[in-house]
């Protein structure tokens, strides 16, 4: 790939790495192309947020765009990017066309950041067993179907995923971090191999310096509250799990951080049952290595848990859910439990809280995960070849993707025309214009 290279990131929200695992990820591709010496410039329709980072200090331009604005054509034409990076599939929908017309010869990268049309059909697939579960809901409580065949019938025929998928399909490469995606697009969706890069949380190692058995105390969870599965995990922690805990150890504390928590979840604080909703945690490596387990009954998501890989790099063990490991660890043991009813987490919560040993175990299983699965300099690597790869063969690629091609065709042109004809019925009535097919 020609240096230095523009990269223009089109953001579904601006970053914020302090607040969630998709914070994280978008700050660490950006520095990655900074390290490259590559211009990168962040736009994004979204309101600024508080938490967001501070970008300047990387040399990174920030452009505030709007949706269904025809100035964004004028923004991008001037700017010519060798690589457009769209955050989510939502940015794809609103700006591929123009991108594509404006910036033909732009690789088009998309980063699902996690497939949400998995998480959504987990989610109602959840909603299903609750409702049939009756009063005793405890022994299958956290389980949930991985089975890729299973979640595509539940998949398939929604919007969601046919969105998503036809955004992939759009798009010249799309990175995803989880190793079951990869192998859900491919095996169920027939997605090309070629369209798809694995690309994992990168560059996160075990701290050396970690906090011992006997220097840590309480539990911990953490997770943004805007995020659904975390706020189902507060609740499925409040309802079922902390008491059963709690009968064990009488004495144990749970404290509970997380970025917007709203009026429902601080209400669940309650310090004589030990359940402490502390909120925003300024610097979230620090409460988890004070912390002696994390918890975190994930019973709906996708993509990489954040929360778990933070556990593992501060030498937490983790006590979750088959979801919440999933695509973390490969063939390797997991660093603490990963169980599959209310029953088995307090036992294993337990077991981790109150046994050095198994302690110590869970805590090198979570150094070997990091150092196996989330080697730095080997991800960083394949990235990069992967985008020169593509770029070189963009013409060659984009023409054997024949179903992108269709797909950009049709859909594109559906929302390049609702798009204009917002943008016009949002102009001043005398300045109105019939829009214009393009060429």
């Amino acid at each position: 790939m020609p240096s230095p290279q523009q990269v223009l990131i089109l953001g579904y929200v601006w970053p914020e790495p302090r607040s969630s695992a998709a914070g994280s990820r978008m700050f660490e591709l950006i520095e990655l192309f900074r390290a490259q010496h590559w211009q990168v410039i962040f736009a994004s329709a979204a309101a600024l947020s508080e938490h967001r980072a501070d970008l300047a200090a990387l040399e990174v331009e920030e452009k505030s765009i709007a949706l269904n604005c025809d100035s964004f054509d004028a923004f991008v034409a001037a700017l010519q990017p060798d690589v457009v990076l769209f955050d989510r599939f939502f940015t794809e929908e609103q700006f591929g066309w123009r991108v594509e017309r404006a910036c033909p010869t732009a690789l088009r990268v998309l980063d699902t950041v996690d497939l949400h049309c998995l998480r959504e059909a987990r989610q109602r697939l959840l909603k299903a067993v609750l409702a049939n579960a009756g009063q005793s809901p405890n022994e299958y409580l956290l389980s949930l179907t991985t089975e890729p065949a299973e979640l595509y019938a539940a998949m398939a025929d929604g919007d969601m995923a046919q969105r998503e998928v036809a955004a992939i399909y759009r798009s010249d490469l799309t990175l995803l971090l989880s190793a079951f995606e990869m192998q859900l697009l491919q095996q169920q969706f027939g997605v090309p191999a070629e369209l798809l890069q694995h690309c994992p949380l990168m560059g996160i190692q075990a701290f050396t310096d970690s906090p011992a058995f006997a220097q840590r105390e309480h539990f911990v969870s953490i997770g943004n509250f805007r995020h659904a599965p975390n706020w189902d995990a507060v609740l499925c922690l409040k309802q079922q799990l902390w008491p059963l805990i709690r009968q064990r150890l009488p004495k144990a504390q749970l404290h509970i951080y997380g970025a917007y928590p709203p009026p429902k979840a601080t209400a669940l604080h309650n310090p004589k049952q030990g359940f402490h909703v502390l909120g925003w945690a300024d610097d979230a490596h620090r409460v988890m290595s004070a912390a002696r387990v994390c918890l975190a009954p994930l019973r709906f998501g996708a993509g990489i848990k954040g929360k778990l890989a933070d556990a593992m790099v501060c030498g937490t063990p983790s006590v979750t859910t088959p979801i919440g490991s999933e695509g973390m660890h490969g063939d390797l043991p997991w660093g603490g439990a990963v169980v599959q009813t209310a029953a088995e987490f307090a036992e294993a919560a337990v077991a981790l809280y109150a046994n050095p040993d198994v302690w110590q175990q869970a805590q090198d299983a979570g150094a070997q995960i990091l150092a196996e699965q989330f080697a730095a300099a080997l991800l960083h690597r394949q990235l990069l070849e992967r985008l020169l790869e593509a770029q070189q063969h963009l013409q060659r690629n984009r023409q054997r993707n024949f179903v992108g091609s269709m797909l950009r065709h049709h859909l594109h042109k559906s929302s390049q025309y609702l798009s204009q004809w917002i943008a016009a019925k949002n102009q001043e009535p005398a300045a109105r214009v019939t829009p214009q097919p393009s060429p």
